[in-house]
C-alpha cells in the first residue's frame, strides 16, 4: 500500500508556486493568495493557460506541456518551496500536441498504466524530489467551495431527485475506475459519462441525447487525492447546460470549487436550472 506524504502547510509570507492549467480557476486562486499576503510564481502551459493570468500574478513562465524540466528550473529560479495544481489541461493533448522532455519521458516509463491519479502523483515526486512540494489545492479557498443544500431558489423535484440519487452511485463507480467525475442522466437512464473529452463536452452530448430535462452529477473520485484535479464548476458549466435544456446540477459538498459564484448562480437562476450540494445520500443513496 502506497503511503501519500503529510500535506505541507503554507507559511504566511511565503512565495508559492502555481502550477496553472486551463479556466479561471488559477486566476482565481492568484487574486485570493495575493490578498492573503503571498507572493505568486505561476508556471502556465502554451495553448491551456488563459493569457489574462500574467497580470494576476508576481512572476509567470510559459512552457509547453510536457517540459517538466522547464517547469522546475522556472521553480527553482523563483526560490519556490511549495506548489499547488490547479486548473485542467485537456486529456487530448496527449494524443497531439504533448512535447515531452528527456525528464517527463522517464516519468512516464515508470507508469504501469497512463491514470490520471497515478500520472500526477509521480509527477509530484518528482517536484518533491528537488525540494518542491505539492499542497492541497483547497488552500486558501475555503469561501469557494460548494456548500450542503440548495444554491439556487429552485429545488430539484422528486423526480429529479431520483436521477440525482441514482447519478451519484454511477459517479462513485466511474471515479473509482479513474474514468472521470461527471455523469448525465435522464429518467435513471446514464446518457453520458466524462472521459477524456471533459465535463462541458460531456453535459453537451448527454443534454443532446436526453433532448431536455437532464441531470448532471459531478462528484469527487472515492480515491481523491486533494493535491489535484479537485472537481469545479462555475458559469461556463450552466452556459453548456441551458445549450441543451439540462435542469440540475448536483456536485460534492466540500469537495467541489464554484467559480465566480455570483455570475454562475445568477445564471442558473435565470433559466431555472437547480444547483444543490450534496454531503451524503441517505438512506442507500451513497456508497460506504
Amino acid at each position: 500500500m502506497s503511503v501519500v506524504p503529510p500535506r505541507p502547510q503554507v507559511i504566511d509570507g511565503e512565495r508559492i508556486g502555481l502550477i496553472a492549467g486551463n479556466g479561471r480557476f488559477p486566476i482565481i486562486f492568484a487574486d485570493n493568495a495575493r490578498k492573503l499576503g503571498y507572493h505568486v510564481s505561476a508556471v502556465a502551459h502554451e495553448g491551456e493557460t488563459e493569457p489574462e493570468l500574467a497580470t494576476h500574478v508576481d512572476r509567470i513562465h510559459w512552457v509547453k506541456i510536457g517540459q517538466l524540466s522547464k517547469l522546475i528550473k522556472a521553480f527553482k529560479q523563483d526560490g519556490v518551496h511549495q506548489a499547488v495544481m490547479l486548473g485542467g489541461i485537456k486529456k487530448t493533448h496527449v494524443f497531439t500536441t504533448v512535447r515531452p522532455d528527456f525528464r517527463t519521458l522517464a516519468l512516464a516509463t515508470r507508469l504501469a498504466l497512463w491514470k490520471d491519479d497515478d500520472i500526477l502523483r509521480e509527477f509530484a515526486k518528482e517536484l518533491e524530489q528537488e525540494g518542491i512540494a505539492i499542497c492541497e489545492s483547497t488552500f486558501g479557498l475555503e469561501g469557494i467551495l460548494v456548500e450542503e443544500g440548495s444554491l439556487t431558489e429552485r429545488a430539484p423535484s422528486a423526480k429529479e431527485w431520483e436521477d440525482i440519487r441514482y447519478g451519484w452511485n454511477v459517479a462513485y463507480d466511474v471515479g473509482r475506475l479513474d474514468i472521470g467525475q461527471c455523469v448525465v442522466i435522464k429518467d435513471r437512464v446514464v446518457v453520458a459519462v466524462e472521459a477524456v473529452e471533459g465535463t462541458d463536452e460531456a453535459i453537451k452530448r448527454g443534454g443532446e441525447l436526453a433532448k431536455e430535462g437532464a441531470v448532471v452529477v459531478k462528484r469527487s473520485k472515492p480515491q481523491q487525492d486533494l493535491r489535484f484535479d479537485l472537481p469545479a464548476v462555475g458559469p461556463r458549466t450552466i452556459e453548456v447546460m441551458v445549450s441543451v435544456k439540462a435542469s440540475v446540477l448536483a456536485v460534492e459538498a466540500g469537495r467541489t470549487i464554484l467559480l465566480d459564484r455570483e455570475i454562475m448562480l445568477d445564471k442558473a437562476r435565470s433559466s431555472r436550472i437547480a444547483i444543490v450540494g450534496i454531503a451524503k445520500l441517505d438512506p442507500g443513496g451513497d456508497k460506504p
